[in-house]
């Protein structure tokens, strides 16, 4: 089993408009509205491939409500634990016309001390029947510094392997804390590291702790960086689509091959640069499309051009 944590988790509203004009008045056909958040939109695709999963994160006020009925009705193992606070909401607007999409996210409430103590409690007890823990996602304003850390310690100490796909300081802490793979994409550890160089910034972490990173760069692919090597992945033509969720499905495939008990840097790489670009041809988070092995036999495979545009995905 892989349990993936959502510690912000995020009532998803998507909404296809034409042509998207700053300032406009613009129509839509009634939009989606699903359970999200990063660790949420993860355990989505595993259980839609068969992979054995269990989401837990927190619900809270209205927002929460209509969160835990979606979740209920996908169908995806899941533990909410209730909070106070009323949990965010995140918009994203597709233009149909350029094939962009602009995304705004609300930053969350901190959960109380005891919520949050009540969500590691959730984690500890599916512990003993997991292969691969995921933390996933943003970090609420005002979180304890110590949540990642000791959600990758107490993991680590029974003998499961951690993926963190977060930003800021989390993400020097989950590298600190020995995570076994980080998935930033190149604004993110940029931004946490103060390094503008990809394979720098990424080695940085490696030296902090982590054993692998993942970097996405958007259009450009995806980089496997190790402390011995660096494998860049990319389509020989880029994809046109929806990219949110793209770096969710990274992290889906990255822990379903962990939890198979496949470590090799490469073929982690090939398969979450697959799964990475089939989430944008989807309309929504938490999917991949089924040319997903098509597009991975279309992988270019080799050296990293330190030219290639950085992207986010």
């Amino acid at each position: 089993m892989i349990i993936t944590v959502t510690p912000n988790p995020a009532l998803d509203l998507t909404w296809h408009v034409d042509r998207l004009t700053p300032g406009g008045t613009h129509r839509a056909d009634a939009g989606a509205v699903r359970a999200g958040g990063k660790g949420l939109n993860v355990a989505r695709v595993l259980h839609a491939h068969g992979v054995s999963v269990l989401a837990v994160s927190t619900a809270g006020g209205r927002s929460g409500v209509e969160l835990a009925a979606e979740l209920g009705a996908s169908g995806v193992p899941h533990r909410l634990v209730p909070v106070v606070g009323t949990t965010r909401q995140s918009v994203a607007i597709v233009d149909e016309q350029l094939g962009d999409t602009t995304i705004v996210n609300e930053r969350g409430v901190n959960p109380t001390d005891p919520e949050w103590a009540a969500l590691f409690g959730e984690v500890v007890d599916a512990l003993p029947g997991a292969r691969v823990l995921v933390v996933s996602g943003s970090l609420p304003p005002g979180a304890p510094d110590t949540l990642v850390p000791l959600l990758i310690g107490t993991a680590r100490d029974a003998g499961v392997p951690v993926i963190v796909d977060t930003s800021g300081t989390a993400m020097l802490s989950a590298a600190e804390a020995g995570a076994s793979v980080l998935k930033p994409n190149a604004a993110e550890l940029a931004e946490a590291t103060g390094i503008p160089d990809p394979v720098a910034g990424a080695r940085s972490l490696i030296e902090l702790g982590a054993a692998l990173v993942l970097l996405s760069l958007g259009a450009d692919g995806m980089l496997a960086v190790t402390a011995s090597d660096v494998v860049h992945a990319r389509l020989d033509e880029p994809l046109a689509g929806n990219p949110t969720g793209a770096g969710d499905a990274a992290v889906a495939a990255c822990a379903a091959l962990l939890a198979d008990g496949i470590r090799d840097p490469d073929a982690i790489l090939r398969r979450a640069t697959a799964w990475s670009a089939a989430a944008v041809l989807m309309p929504l988070a938490g999917e991949i499309s089924d040319e997903w092995t098509a597009l991975e036999r279309r992988l270019v495979v080799g050296p990293f051009a330190p030219d290639l545009r950085e992207e986010t995905l």
